[in-house]
């Protein structure tokens, strides 16, 4: 926190010098900050990305008559403007203009009231590009209403060391061909180069989840960069899919081999309760060996069940209830309780530790859950 601040000040200081100069110019950013929609309707706080703004409410809010209002980067300006009364039945959209007026970014921007789908099958994909390199997004469409949840990786925070290329291969999070049943995952631990030994990070595991990744918080706490969960209107009883895993040679601490340790995968997933003051788990939640009030049951893969196989192996997974927890059912058809499913390349990877070349394959993953009462 020092370092941040120290670097902070010198960039205001940098900022001072230069007005003493020459006026500041014109902000060449075109970005929304913040939604803002009334509380009381939504299931989860809105999730801003590149170019989309996903907003999930309840079920019996009128859809044709919303008027989110919007936050941009100082001087930009929003058309419609913020706070224009529209029709999201279907999504809408915003084209955010730069202060000096030479950048324009068209934002998506949609109301999604049914829950996310409970079948994962990994083919549907998009390209986040720049000229220096290009990354994979996964995401799932809902058979019956068309609404979509993009699944979260650290690919974005990857992207900042320089290492990853055009090829999508080279982040730690990928799409590849040949999956259990059309495409599948591919998560595999990267070396992070000069930039992320320089930062003591010197690893990245490959990783994939329900919830979002804070690129902006992952330099300082990547744990609590990592954020877990979507609104879930069911009891989640088992996870289940299949996955092949190979280890990498070597297993690496703080960028030094750890001579006779084996690195190891791990999927597990987390269902807990949602209130004002706990909006969303983080990756602490696995520092705090799986504790935390707000949490009703976790689904742990069995040590016996982390094997290296190259063979299409299922893995199923009960959810077992937190001692003392029961499910509020209004407020579960509320959207008050989240899940979250993680899977990771290299067990220890949040730590970042593991071996370089560790890779698991994942495809067919199913969310099962209680017939609702």
């Amino acid at each position: 926190m020092k370092r941040r601040t120290h670097l902070i000040t010198c960039l205001l200081m940098g900022l001072v010098l230069v007005s003493c100069i020459r006026d500041e110019a014109p902000n060449a950013e075109a970005d929304i900050l913040t939604c803002i929609v009334p509380a009381d309707i939504l299931k989860r706080d809105p999730v801003i990305e590149n170019n989309k703004v996903t907003l999930m409410v309840r079920a019996d809010i009128d859809l044709k008559h919303q008027a989110p209002e919007f936050t941009l980067t100082p001087g930009a300006t929003i058309s419609p403007t913020s706070g224009t009364e529209r029709d999201f039945t279907t999504p809408q959209y915003y084209t955010v203009t730069s202060e000096d007026g030479n950048w324009k970014k068209k934002y998506q921007v949609s109301y999604q009231i049914a829950g996310i789908s409970t079948e994962y099958h990994f083919e549907e994909v998009r390209k986040v590009e720049s000229l220096a390199y290009t990354y994979d997004v996964f995401y799932d469409t809902d058979k019956t209403t068309g609404n979509t949840i993009d699944w979260a990786s650290g690919n974005s925070g990857f992207a900042i060391t320089g290492v990853g290329t055009k090829d999508p291969a080279s982040f730690p999070t990928s799409s590849m061909e040949e999956g259990k049943v059309g495409k599948g995952v591919r998560l595999e631990t990267k070396s992070t180069g000069d930039f992320g030994s320089k930062v003591g990070m010197p690893i990245a595991a490959g990783n994939l989840f329900m919830g979002t990744f804070d690129v902006l918080s992952a330099l300082t706490n990547a744990l609590k960069a990592t954020r877990l969960g979507m609104p879930f209107e069911h009891v989640p009883t088992y996870l289940k899919g299949y996955y092949k895993y190979k280890a990498g040679e070597t297993f690496e601490e703080k960028g030094k081999p750890v001579p006779d340790k084996k690195d190891t995968w791990d999927v597990y997933a987390i269902f807990y309760e949602v209130t004002d003051k706990v909006r969303y788990l983080d990756g602490t939640i696995v520092e705090d060996n799986y504790t935390h009030p707000n949490l009703v049951s976790v689904a742990l893969l069995d040590d016996k069940d982390r094997k290296e196989t190259d063979e299409w192996t299922e893995f199923y997974i009960p959810f077992v209830m937190k001692s003392g927890k029961t499910i509020d059912r209004e407020k579960l058809k509320a959207g008050g309780y989240n899940v979250s499913i993680v899977f990771s390349s290299s067990r220890e990877g949040n730590y970042f530790r593991g071996a370089p070349g560790s890779t698991l394959l994942i495809d067919e993953v199913e969310l099962i859950y209680a017939a609702d009462n």
